[in-house]
């Protein structure tokens, strides 16, 4: 999952700051370290929102995209725990050899959206996600020691994508014009 989350975080982010936004990922990725960083020492992405509002202002992402953009992802983009939860559910359903149709395997995708930024969310949710694919919620021990860092790991890729998309949003949106004042 760690693997996987890095891989995204490289190429998914990277590729849409360089090709959405037309800015380069190595800055990108330089400027959003600290972020990331923060997330992935707390594991906590509303802990990290200060540190990302931040370095979306060095990324010089407007106050106004920053500002909604950056809560919104903290709440919301949950990429990180989508992966870590399809590949939790895919190791658990092998053990207990169980197969996974497809609604089951969307199902498991869908369900990280809205998972609490805060640490421990993640195997909450991945009980509650077992629960509703009919797996053992039982599995979730299997995963459990290891949770933490994973926890680490799937936070900051959800810190990096949120500052991915708030440089694009700010890339997409058209430049303000200051006019004589009226």
């Amino acid at each position: 999952a760690a693997y996987a989350g890095l891989v995204h975080l490289l190429l998914v982010y990277g590729g849409a700051v360089g090709a959405l936004a037309r800015r380069s990922p190595r800055r990108f990725f330089r400027e959003a370290l600290p972020a990331v960083v923060f997330a992935f020492s707390s594991a906590s992405s509303a802990g990290a929102l200060p540190f990302s509002l931040e370095a979306a202002e060095r990324l010089g992402v407007p106050a106004g995209v920053r500002s909604f953009v950056l809560p919104l992802g903290a709440t919301l983009n949950m990429d990180g725990t989508a992966i870590y939860q399809g590949v939790c559910a895919l190791f658990i359903a092998n053990a207990y050899g169980i197969p996974l149709a497809l609604p089951q395997q969307l199902t498991i995708i869908l369900a990280s959206v809205g998972t609490a930024g805060v640490p421990g969310a993640g195997a909450v949710m991945l009980g509650m996600v077992l629960q509703s694919v009919g797996l053992p919620v039982e599995g979730v021990a299997l995963v459990l020691g290891i949770d933490r860092v994973l926890d680490m790991a799937r936070t900051a890729v959800n810190v990096a994508g949120d500052l991915a998309c708030a440089v694009v949003v700010s890339a997409a949106e058209p430049p303000v014009e200051k006019g004589p004042p009226a």
